[in-house]
């Protein structure tokens, strides 16, 4: 009797306690295991081009693992499973549980077994004193850290793969961005070189854009290259480690708040502002576009969307200060910059991009007041001192030297074919302030 494991965001062969399940379930029957991904048209469609190159070069990684054994089904994946299930002769399906609000819509009615989840504290397990949901993230870390988490576990060995017909991984659609290497064993490379060269200097150089100083495991983690439960388990006791442990766990809060509001990918949980405040028509769509294509004049902002589009990354500091400026210099809602980077993002996770989108826009869970406004041009200065990461994305300010480089109007002669500043961060601070203002009386 053979057993199936629905691989989805789980596409690796350690630390996969789903997978072992299935296995282990396979051989209490003497049988074999199906190792199926759905390619669902559903998914397929709503992801952008960068990340479907990514997925694609993770699963050939992944059917090289299973010695060319994986099985691909296209369509529907509610049509698919219960397809393939029958052909293989199974009552049920091994998966690790989907926590995101169109992932638990498309489980609701199929027979499966749900084993872990792709985060250490499953969404929806921690519970406030009072037994109501976390809505501040200090207390829910020490909840997180209190409850704990298991150990990774073991990568299978000697599994017997199933023989199944399969469509093929798809052709890889084309894209400009430089993807980095795929698939779980390149992960646990830059995860090992990240620990040995990187995670000492991790709580001061991870805010610096001008140099490598994060760990790159945002893209891992979205596909499930690495689980975070092997990552925890690596870390040192030190002080660098227990800040890379409380990014992890800001994954998790997310997460946990998208499980109990999986309105919050579109909604804001909360209004700050009133709804003139926004930009509409032909001023919102040059500010857009501007932004966008890294045109405001701005240069950390510049340098950010022009990363985002060369690379389908953009350091996590500099997220931050492009999304502050859309939002609070633009004064464009937060859903279209969200939107926009999905469309790019290899790490494009809802629950990390949308409640990461609503901390800055003031409107989500324990998030920046409204009234934190990032200065683009403080910005630039604290965190890239040297201007050496604008220069990098912004050919135009190369002949411009050190902090100078944050201030091109400035300049007696302007740099050519670089624009001025599309709007005034000081005079747009205040018109912020004043639409936050109003949305309090």
């Amino acid at each position: 009797m053979p057993t199936i494991h629905w691989f989805r965001r789980d596409l690796r062969l350690a630390d996969n306690p789903s997978l072992l399940a299935a296995i282990q379930a396979a051989r209490a029957d003497d049988g074999t295991v199906v190792p199926l991904f759905v390619v669902d048209p559903g998914l397929w469609a709503t992801a952008g081009a960068p990340r479907l190159a990514y997925l694609v070069r993770s699963l050939r990684a992944l059917d090289d693992a299973l010695d060319g054994r994986l099985v691909l089904r296209h369509g529907p994946a509610r049509d698919v499973v219960p397809e393939v299930a029958a052909e293989a002769g199974v009552d049920a399906v091994h998966v690790t549980a989907s926590t995101e609000p169109f992932g638990r819509r498309r489980d609701e009615g199929l027979t499966l077994i749900r084993t872990g989840s792709p985060y250490a504290v499953g969404p929806g397990l921690l519970r406030t004193q009072g037994g109501t949901p976390f809505q501040v993230f200090t207390p829910f870390r020490r909840a997180w850290v209190d409850h704990g988490w298991a150990p990774p576990a073991p990568r299978p060995a000697g599994a017997s793969w199933a023989t199944l017909r399969s469509d093929g991984i798809p052709a890889e659609p084309p894209t400009d961005v430089r993807l980095p290497p795929a698939g779980e064993v390149a992960a646990l490379r830059r995860w090992h070189e990240f620990l040995r060269d990187g995670l000492s200097t991790y709580p001061t150089d991870r805010d610096r854009p001008d140099v490598d100083g994060t760990s790159r495991m945002s893209v891992p983690l979205k596909f499930g290259e690495l689980h975070p439960r092997t990552l925890l388990a690596d870390l040192p006791r030190s002080d660098a480690a227990s800040t890379f442990r409380s990014e992890l766990a800001w994954r998790e809060f997310h997460a946990d708040v998208l499980w109990h509001h999986p309105d919050a990918t579109r909604a804001s949980l909360r209004e700050v502002v009133p709804d003139d405040s926004w930009a509409a028509g032909r001023a919102e769509l040059v500010a857009f576009a501007a932004w966008a294509e890294g045109r405001t004049g701005y240069p950390i902002v510049d340098a950010g969307m022009r990363q985002l589009r060369a690379q389908g990354w953009m350091h996590n500091r500099v997220r931050m200060v492009v999304a502050s400026f859309l939002v609070k210099d633009l004064h464009v809602r937060w859903q279209r910059g969200a939107e926009h980077f999905m469309s790019w993002l290899l790490d494009g996770d809802i629950a990390q991009n949308q409640l990461n989108w609503q901390w800055v826009a003031g409107t989500g869970r324990d998030a920046a007041p409204y009234f934190r406004i990032f200065n683009p041009v403080t910005q630039g200065r604290k965190f890239d001192p040297s201007g050496d990461y604008v220069r990098r994305w912004i050919p135009e300010l190369r002949g411009v030297p050190g902090r100078e480089v944050h201030e091109p109007w400035k300049l007696r002669t302007p740099p050519d074919g670089y624009p001025a500043p599309i709007v005034d961060h000081a005079i747009e601070r205040a018109v912020a302030l004043d639409d936050f203002h109003r949305g309090r009386t």
